[in-house]
């Protein structure tokens, strides 16, 4: 379970900073260009990543009150990016420190809808992972939306081959 996850907690800081540097190169009309989607542009689509990963993050450390870093400030696409690189580092750093017992342990949190929830922290990390997953995959659309046509490959096999 933890050597899983711990390719995940990588996989995904990998994947995150290889769309990022490409966003980072766009101009701000192209990072704020309202396209449809669940979030409408790629900086609200960064935004909302790191939004989810500060959430967990916060829900796991048994913080009272969860701050979503979008309603602190009106970050930049660059302080986004960063917000959520540093999050990233944060989630695998602690996953491969994690004992299996940490993995195991089930923990209580309120949703945002203020439903009460308790389950394994291995679950809401294997959560985590697919929610970057497909957010990504909504990010290389947007991006192509733009008429992007060098984009990085974030297929996890790709990850993979690389380290072995």
């Amino acid at each position: 379970m933890k050597e899983l996850l711990s390719q995940y907690a990588a996989y995904n800081l990998w994947a995150n900073q290889r769309l990022a540097d490409i966003a980072l190169q766009l101009t701000e009309a192209q990072q704020e260009q309202e396209i449809q989607s669940s979030f409408n542009s790629i900086h609200k689509t960064f935004q909302h990543l790191w939004d989810a990963e500060s959430i967990w993050w916060q829900r796991l450390k048994l913080q009272e009150q969860v701050i979503w870093p979008s309603e602190k400030a009106n970050y930049s696409m660059q302080e986004s990016v960063n917000g959520l690189i540093n999050q990233s580092k944060e989630w695998k750093q602690w996953v491969e420190e994690a004992t299996e017992a940490a993995l195991q342990h089930e923990f209580a949190y309120y949703n945002t809808k203020k439903e009460y929830f308790k389950q394994p922290v291995w679950q809401m990390l294997q959560h985590l992972f697919n929610h970057g997953t497909y957010h990504r995959g909504q990010i290389v659309t947007l991006l192509r939306q733009l008429g992007i046509e060098k984009i990085p490959v974030t297929d996890f096999i790709v990850f993979a081959r690389k380290k072995t």
